[in-house]
C-alpha cells in the first residue's frame, strides 16, 4: 500500500482527480470502478471543473459502480444511477451507455447480481474507487463478507443505514438492502484508489493498516492487494503509525 497524506478533505478531493485525470489522459478507453457517498462527491465535482476548462474527454471511458440500493429506480433522487448522473455524468462528455450500475428495481435481483458480475468479468477494471465505511465496509460487504464473495445481495448493518440516513428524510426511507460488487470482484480490478477523509474514520484507517487480514474487517482485504493507493487526510491519520 501506497498512502498519500494530504491536509483536509478538499485537497484528498483535488489530488484524486488529478489521478484520475492523470489516468484518463493515459488511456482513454480506461474502465473505472467508480463509488457514490459524501467521500467522493467533491472529487467529482474537480473532474467535471477540469473536464469543462481543460477539455479531459471521456468520450471513450467505461464506468462500473460498486452498488446500488434493491427498490430504488434510477430516477429515484436516492439512488445510485441518479446520484452518478448528477454528480458527474451529466456534466462531462461519457456515453451514458457506458455507466454500468447495477439495477435497483429489477424484479430479480439475483439474477441482476449474476448479469453485473459476468459484465465486470468480461470488461475488467483498470483503477477502482473506494470509501471505507466505519465498520471497514467497503462496497457495502458488510463485516463477515467472504473474501471470496461476487456481486451479491447484501442486507445492510444498522451502522451503516445510520451513516446513510444523512441522504434521506427519515431513517425509516433508508433501504435495508442493496446489491455490492463482492470483495473478490473488487480485488480482480488491476488498481485500487481508496478515499479517506475525517477523525470518524480514524479507527477504521488504524485498523486497515496496521491491524489482521480479517473477515471481520473487509477492508483489510486490501492488503493482499498488489498496486493500492490510500489519499487520506491529516485528521483520519494524525498520530498513527502509516508504514505498510
Amino acid at each position: 500500500m501506497k498512502i498519500i497524506e494530504v491536509n483536509d478533505y478538499q485537497q484528498m478531493s483535488q489530488v484524486a482527480a488529478e489521478y484520475i485525470m492523470k489516468k484518463v489522459t493515459n488511456n482513454p478507453a480506461i474502465h473505472l470502478g467508480l463509488a457514490t457517498g459524501g467521500t467522493p462527491s467533491e472529487m467529482y465535482k474537480n473532474l467535471i471543473v477540469d473536464h469543462k476548462q481543460n477539455g479531459t474527454s471521456y468520450e471513450h471511458v467505461t464506468t462500473f459502480n460498486l452498488d446500488e440500493y434493491i427498490g430504488l429506480s434510477g430516477e429515484n433522487p436516492n439512488s445510485y444511477r441518479y446520484y452518478m448522473d448528477n454528480h458527474l455524468f451529466n456534466h462531462i462528455n461519457i456515453d451514458k451507455r457506458k455507466t454500468h450500475i447495477p439495477l435497483g428495481n429489477t424484479t430479480d435481483s439475483q439474477a441482476e447480481c449474476n448479469r453485473y458480475e459476468q459484465l465486470i468479468n468480461e470488461n475488467g477494471i483498470d483503477l477502482q474507487i473506494l470509501g471505507i465505511g466505519q465498520n471497514g465496509h467497503i462496497g457495502f460487504n458488510e463485516p463477515g463478507t467472504s473474501f471470496s464473495s461476487k456481486t451479491h445481495v447484501v442486507t445492510l448493518a444498522p451502522s451503516t443505514i445510520q451513516a446513510n440516513a444523512r441522504f434521506f428524510k427519515t431513517i425509516e426511507e433508508v433501504p435495508t438492502k442493496a446489491i455490492t460488487m463482492g470483495i473478490s470482484t473488487i480485488m480482480k480490478s488491476k488498481e485500487i484508489l481508496l478515499l479517506v477523509s475525517g477523525e470518524s474514520k480514524k479507527d477504521a484507517v488504524n485498523k486497515l493498516i496496521n491491524g489482521e487480514i480479517d473477515e471481520k474487517f473487509p477492508a483489510s482485504v486490501l492488503k493482499n492487494h498488489p498496486y493500492v493507493t490510500i489519499i487520506a487526510d491529516k485528521a483520519a491519520v494524525s498520530g498513527m503509525k502509516t508504514t505498510c
